[in-house]
């Protein structure tokens, strides 16, 4: 796999992202979209991006929290353990709202397009990017062909940005993996997305990861677990295989 840094101009400043992709493809016109967990772009999401791309994708991973860098880096298997990283954290993610990314989105998209990725797109998201994917997907629903989340949080909360509000606009093909028990996304919540994705006529799957922990999917988490996390890439790997022709 080749990785090309770039910086992206957005409406707040410059985004710095990692572009992924197969040095056995001479260029990939279907792209996608990693949308972070809440610690950040790391040799890990590198890792998952090279997956993706082996796939034949071009893979964009950007940092969603560029408006505060520098910051960390943080080591997810205790970043919530300790009181004072844990504080970074939730600074970060609070201070990076679902609008922030909605209007960065935009960008980086243009930025895949500047990179001859003109195909279709899928996005991708882990916790905190789990929504974010899925917002991403109803407000371009022209690029954006599958959109996926796994273990992510607040789905179908009573937020104004909570994503099954905009389930109307969503034109992707949809996947949800859920944590067994993950108090980000409750079992009152998975249901109302259920309902708010099939009233809108979106092609969607909602599937509930037994005995897996919020964060299953990513290697450098606490919680991580092997074979979950393979069931996962089958899912997505068929989703965006499927999808994104």
């Amino acid at each position: 796999m080749t990785k090309q840094n770039l910086s992206i101009r957005t409406s707040d400043g410059v985004a710095t992202a990692g572009l992924f992709r197969s040095a056995k493809v001479s260029q990939a016109k279907a792209g996608v979209i990693l949308y972070q967990d809440a610690f950040g772009p790391r040799p890990a999401l590198d890792g998952m991006a090279d997956r993706l791309a082996a796939e034949g994708y071009a893979v964009l991973v950007p940092d969603l929290f560029y408006r505060n860098a520098p910051y960390g880096p943080f080591d997810a298997k205790t970043a919530f353990t300790e009181e004072k990283t844990k504080a970074a954290l939730m600074a970060l993610v609070t201070g990076t709202t679902q609008a922030m990314t909605i209007n960065d989105s935009s960008a980086f998209l243009d930025a895949l397009a500047g990179e001859g990725v003109t195909g279709p797109i899928g996005s991708v998201g882990y916790c905190m990017g789990g929504a974010r994917a899925l917002n991403a997907a109803a407000t371009y629903p022209e690029r954006i062909k599958a959109a996926a989340s796994f273990h992510g949080g607040n789905l179908a909360s009573d937020a104004e940005d909570s994503p099954h509000r905009k389930a109307g606009s969503i034109k992707a093909r949809v996947y949800v993996g859920m944590a067994g028990v993950d108090r980000s996304f409750p079992p009152e919540q998975s249901t109302r997305l259920e309902e708010a994705l099939r009233n809108a006529e979106v092609d969607h799957l909602l599937e509930n990861y037994v005995g897996m922990a919020h964060g299953w999917c990513v290697p450098d988490h606490g919680v991580y677990d092997q074979a979950g996390a393979e069931r996962h890439w089958q899912r997505l790997i068929t989703l965006f295989a499927e999808t994104l022709i």
